[in-house]
């Protein structure tokens, strides 16, 4: 998995817990503790899919656009990460059983614990997310 899942669940949780506020994207980086830019990209991909809006200039940012319930991890992982599990095999040599057939063997395998794991994520949500992080701080 890459980071950029945890970036999108940690700006969708931070711009929950202040709906209705405008964060910049200074601000989400600063708070992710990643590079302005690494952010933006992020931001980008949840404002395509209508999970946030921008605004731009002074007094603008980002701004949560949708029930933080109704987004499931799996929807911020089919969106950020889809994919990345799958092994990268080195070119095949085709005149090895091996060589010639374990990148299909090993994508059916990594597919599978992809759909295992995409199953799995959809029983959480963003709510989730902040409910949890709310309990941990009492």
């Amino acid at each position: 998995m890459n980071s950029e899942f945890t970036l999108a669940v940690h700006s969708l949780a931070l711009l929950s817990i202040y709906p209705g506020q405008m964060a910049t994207s200074d601000f989400l980086a600063e708070s992710a503790s990643v590079h302005p830019v690494r952010m933006r990209k992020v931001l980008s991909m949840l404002k395509k899919k209508n999970y946030i809006n921008s605004k731009e200039g002074a007094g603008g940012g980002f701004i949560l656009s949708c029930d933080p319930a109704e987004v499931s991890l799996d929807e911020i992982y089919e969106l950020t990460s889809v994919g990345s599990l799958k092994p990268k095999c080195p070119e095949a040599n085709s005149k090895c059983v091996v060589g010639a057939n374990l990148s299909t063997v090993l994508g059916g395998i990594f597919q599978d614990g992809e759909d295992h794991l995409t199953s799995f994520l959809k029983k959480y949500t963003i709510s989730d997310i902040i409910h949890t992080l709310k309990e941990r701080q009492c």
